[in-house]
């Protein structure tokens, strides 16, 4: 069940003492839902709406730059899955510049694929190339549409249709399916331009 006066109360308690973030950032899921964003953007379209919830604590924080990575990054090492994810979803919000591209990094390395999803993102702007590639690369190993990667045509270079390539020759050498949205990228990447 949800409480629809917490949230405001919440943001406003974050506002006047940003230390109270670190007990209502966990409890964002309980207070306002789990399910879906009703009515998402089109940048919010996988999001939760313990995500939106955990978005408004972190803007109300009245830090900026270093205090405000800091924080985040305390969020993002001592939350749970769905917490870290709220902290990545929320990063191209907040005022950190590239200060939290290891959170990036770090959701890169695990194998939850809400995580990684989450990771390439609108902030995934501050992530280098190479990294970014291979960002691109596990959710193609993974499973995870394409769609869900911000600016992907923009950033697709030769050196990611490549990468596409090798990996699409080795599914089809061990009998395995290389994902539609893949392929069809790869093919976007190996057309001539015009």
């Amino acid at each position: 069940m949800t409480d629809p006066g917490w949230l405001g109360a919440a943001a406003a308690r974050v506002a006047a003492d940003p230390d109270a973030i670190r007990e209502l950032f966990p409890s964002a899921g309980r207070h306002c839902g789990r399910g879906p964003l009703p009515h998402p953007g089109p940048q919010e379209a996988s999001w939760t709406v313990d995500d939106a919830a955990r978005t408004v604590l972190l803007t109300a924080l009245p830090q900026r730059g270093e205090a405000l990575a800091a924080t985040v990054t305390v969020l993002y090492h001592d939350g749970d899955a769905a917490e870290k994810r709220g902290v990545l979803r929320a990063l191209p919000r907040l005022d950190l510049a590239d200060g939290a591209v290891e959170l990036l990094r770090d959701a890169l390395r695990t194998n939850d694929p809400r995580l990684v999803a989450a990771s390439l993102g609108p902030y995934a702007r501050h992530l280098d190339a190479a990294a970014w590639r291979q960002g691109v690369l596990k959710c193609v190993f993974m499973g995870i549409e394409l769609a869900a990667i911000d600016a992907l045509d923009e950033r697709a270079d030769a050196e990611l249709a490549l990468m596409l390539a090798d990996l699409a020759a080795e599914r089809r050498a061990a009998g395995r399916t290389f994902a539609a949205d893949a392929t069809a990228l790869l093919a976007r990447l190996q057309t001539p331009q015009a």
